[in-house]
């Protein structure tokens, strides 16, 4: 037997030729429409039989847990989607403490779309319009403000041929919706039937071009409400009748000038109603406008669905690198070795109303960074026969319901250079302290795995929300960090809904 003389990248690179991907069915009609729980049992028994190495499910299914369960402890690491219902909180769906719930994350692409006014002001909006084969150019139309574009504000309007100025309505709007810009596809509906030529949809700032991938046969563009000011005060300089605009096709831009990575706005939000003892999601990965495979074309796609893949496609890669790591280990390489910045250095937002900085409930542990998962330095791990409690470890799961002190055991494996000495740096949520003992890990050939207690002390008694900080160990070289949620409480129940 020859030793390979190649690097470990040229190692990895060889290596993915051999990779295969199997497909099972679980769901029949449009939509997941016919999706049940006993298909998807059966699709995860049929992976497990086959002898599979990761289980991609870009899915929301109830009670399907414990079938994840079973494969986790056959050594198969179970990647869940985490839905698509935010920011609304509470929300997060694929739950389990063993599975791997990816929330979804923008990447630094932008579709900036330029609309010209009759005199010659030029307005930018983000749509994906773009010219099909033999289409003409852009020209100028009819600019028709069509307020809300309802069936009443626009009764009896001619929009035939003619680019139609909409905008969603102001506060308040039904909360069961997910903000203003939920009355876009109305609103393009109507602008179809009738006739017209092109949508512009003015909301409020939020990142959520992906809704024009919808739009067919007309260019739909998105706007801010300021950009709608002065498109509104045009049209009022002149006859109406007058006022006409141009709408070009999308522009792809890429690179350091888009703030990148961004949380979703449809990306669900936690914390969990089913397992609340743990965060979730676990992660966030790319999501959100990604060119996707449709029948015999391509099209731009966003969903958690388009995320999970991105993780299992990087955990795949991982256990080439680490064939023995158990679904814990590289559940856990990829949490805690996040980030929670982008290249700027700056704090990841979250899109909603409004906009935020991204807490765990958002994004876990953060947005995925493969090559530092590659290397992690330290593995928080857990054997079969305590799975539950200890994936919630792993998860992050520090108890949040903070009425007394509480002290909490974790235990971290060395997987990194056979000496080193990490320290723990904590930032506390607000309201609570907390303590590490020992707040120093030396590891060596003989102490490869070490046990660590964390304590958490609500500083006052109070019936209080959540808090978030974050639990880190550092050696210099590799940063091992696992966030931290809290909520204190007086009572036996909490709810801030009265």
């Amino acid at each position: 037997m020859l030793a390979s003389t190649a690097s470990p990248r040229e190692q990895r690179v060889a290596a993915r030729p051999r990779a295969r991907i199997a497909v099972y069915k679980s769901a029949w009609g449009t939509g997941g429409g016919a999706l049940n729980i006993a298909t998807v049992l059966a699709a995860i028994d049929d992976a497990i039989h086959d002898g599979v190495d990761v289980l991609s499910l870009s899915l929301t299914a109830d009670d399907n847990s414990f079938g994840a369960l079973h494969a986790v402890q056959k050594g198969i690491t179970v990647v869940y989607a985490a839905g698509n219902n935010g920011p609304i909180p509470q929300t997060v769906a694929n739950t389990a403490p063993w599975v791997i719930t990816v929330a979804a994350s923008k990447v630094d692409r932008s579709f900036p779309t330029m609309i010209t006014l009759g005199n010659n002001q030029s307005i930018v909006g983000q749509s994906f319009y773009y010219l099909r084969k033999n289409s003409a150019q852009s020209t100028y139309k009819n600019l028709q403000y069509g307020a809300g574009c309802t069936p009443d504000a626009l009764n009896g309007t001619d929009l035939k041929g003619k680019i139609v100025l909409c905008m969603s309505p102001f506060p308040p709007f039904p909360l069961q919706t997910e903000g203003p810009f939920a009355y876009f596809n109305s609103a393009y509906l109507k602008v179809l039937e009738g006739g017209g030529f092109g949508l512009i949809f003015a909301q409020y700032m939020t990142d959520t071009q992906e809704l024009t991938a919808t739009c067919e046969g007309i260019p739909c563009v998105l706007i801010d409400y300021n950009t709608f000011n002065q498109i509104i005060t045009y049209i009022s300089a002149g006859a109406a009748s007058s006022a006409v605009a141009k709408i070009e096709p999308a522009r792809s831009v890429t690179g350091k000038g888009i703030i990148a990575p961004k949380v979703a706005v449809f990306s669900s939000r936690g914390p969990s109603t089913q397992y609340d003892d743990i965060i979730k999601p676990d992660i966030a990965a790319p999501g959100a406008n990604i060119l996707a495979a449709l029948g015999n074309s391509y099209q731009i796609m966003s969903g958690t669905s388009m995320a999970a893949p991105h993780v299992s496609g990087i955990i795949a890669l991982l256990k080439v690198l680490h064939p023995n790591w158990s679904p814990a280990a590289l559940k856990s390489a990829i949490v805690t070795t996040a980030s929670v910045t982008n290249e700027h250095g700056m704090p990841i937002l979250a899109e909603g109303l409004p906009r935020k900085i991204a807490d765990p409930f958002d994004y876990g542990g953060g947005n995925i960074d493969p090559n530092k998962a590659a290397d992690p330095g330290l593995i928080y791990d857990a054997i079969r026969e305590t799975i539950t409690t200890s994936f919630a470890a792993l998860s992050r799961g520090l108890p949040r319901e903070l009425r007394h002190p509480i002290t909490i055991s974790r235990t971290v494996t060395n997987v990194g250079e056979v000496d080193a000495i990490y320290h723990a740096s904590i930032q506390s949520p607000l309201g609570v302290k907390i303590d590490v003992e020992p707040s120093v890990l030396v590891f060596n050939a003989a102490r490869k795995v070490i046990k660590f207690e964390v304590k958490l002390s609500p500083m006052w008694k109070l019936q209080g929300d959540y808090t978030f900080g974050s639990l880190t160990w550092q050696n210099g070289q590799k940063i091992v960090r696992i966030p931290i949620a809290a909520r204190m409480t007086t009572y036996d129940f909490y709810a801030d809904v009265a």
